[in-house]
């Protein structure tokens, strides 16, 4: 536990390197935080601050720079709540979610957030059940069957499969009928719940037909993770001295497996949540955080957004763009 003069020389340790990038000395904290303190003094907080592994001293500087465990604590339990975006500036927001098509909401979001925040902005498609409205297996030659899945929205995806015996279109025919008898309308998921419970009642070829048709859409899903102004990292300085991070953050985004696993984590709490990288395995950088926070449509949570950029970042600005955002798209995707 730190006394409240050790909260807040922290504290403003971190705001003064937040704001100019360099390494904060005694005679600056002295200067900026306000307190009556001799240097001499503040020495001594910042050496027991450096020994709890809050800031730490980089090279031979004789300044001193948060730490991950630094940035948590103040994050955590010293930023105050300031007031919203500026008013104009929500308004220009507003216009530039207009829920007409979902794909265009996301991806002007995502715009936005990077826009906002001068870093990098992220959010993943929204998730929804996968349903179909019609089926029909097509034969095309010995062994060879042309699925078509039609989804309510219209969509038509199909694949080539390969079936252990040959059909007729006549069977083909009849497993596609009861097929969208029986299941037109419920989600994938529920189909193939259903379809291990019934396998023993069905003929197996035609079980195995449909178990196909439900894996068709399986392999089909739709664009995950939209990301927009990763070129912005190249002009952070964190990130611009040092190839190397640049490569590992760009294989980062290339990937995307890494960031769909973080924002699913996100999307399991509730408002805005920070990542810090170098305190978890979580965030795979040192010198990189995460500020996201999900949104919903109609009441349920369907997705995440959030701002990629450097430790080193105005927390509390982020918090807001991140927030507000993530507001408005709930808002856009809600009333389609």
């Amino acid at each position: 536990m730190l006394d409240d003069r050790s909260r807040s020389l922290l504290k403003t340790l971190v705001e003064r390197y937040i704001a100019d990038g360099l390494p904060v000395g005694s005679r600056t904290l002295s200067k900026a935080s306000g307190l009556e303190l001799s240097p001499a003094t503040i020495r001594n907080v910042m050496a027991d601050l450096e020994e709890l592994g809050l800031i730490a001293s980089p090279h031979t500087s004789a300044g001193r720079i948060p730490t991950a465990l630094g940035y948590r604590l103040f994050v955590d339990t010293m930023i105050t709540a300031k007031p919203a975006l500026f008013e104009t500036e929500v308004r220009q927001l507003e216009g530039q979610l207009q829920p007409d098509q979902p794909q265009r909401v996301i991806a002007h979001a995502a715009q936005m957030l990077s826009n906002l925040s001068s870093f990098v902005g992220v959010i993943t498609a929204p998730r929804k059940p996968s349903v179909f409205r019609h089926i029909e297996f097509l034969r095309l030659s010995e062994r060879r069957v042309l699925v078509i899945l039609v989804s309510p929205d219209g969509d038509v995806q199909n694949r080539v499969i390969v079936t252990a015996q040959d059909h007729s279109q006549s069977e083909l025919t009849e497993a596609a009928n009861r097929l969208n008898a029986q299941y037109a309308g419920l989600t994938l998921e529920l189909v193939r719940e259903r379809l291990r419970g019934e396998v023993e009642q069905l003929r197996g070829e035609i079980a195995l037909l449909m178990s196909a048709a439900v894996q068709v859409a399986d392999d089909n899903p739709p664009e995950q993770v939209v990301i927009s102004g990763e070129r912005n990292l190249l002009t952070v300085q964190d990130f611009s001295q040092d190839l190397g991070s640049l490569r590992k953050l760009f294989g980062l985004f290339e990937e995307k497996t890494a960031l769909m696993r973080l924002l699913d984590t996100s999307s399991r709490a509730e408002g805005v949540r920070i990542f810090i990288g170098g305190e978890s395995q979580v965030v795979p950088f040192e010198e990189l955080s995460i500020v996201s926070a999900p949104y919903e449509v109609d009441g349920q949570v369907v997705g995440t957004l959030g701002v990629i950029g450097p430790t080193r970042m105005a927390y509390e600005r982020m918090i807001q763009i991140v927030d507000v955002t993530s507001r408005m798209v709930s808002q856009a995707l809600s009333t389609r």
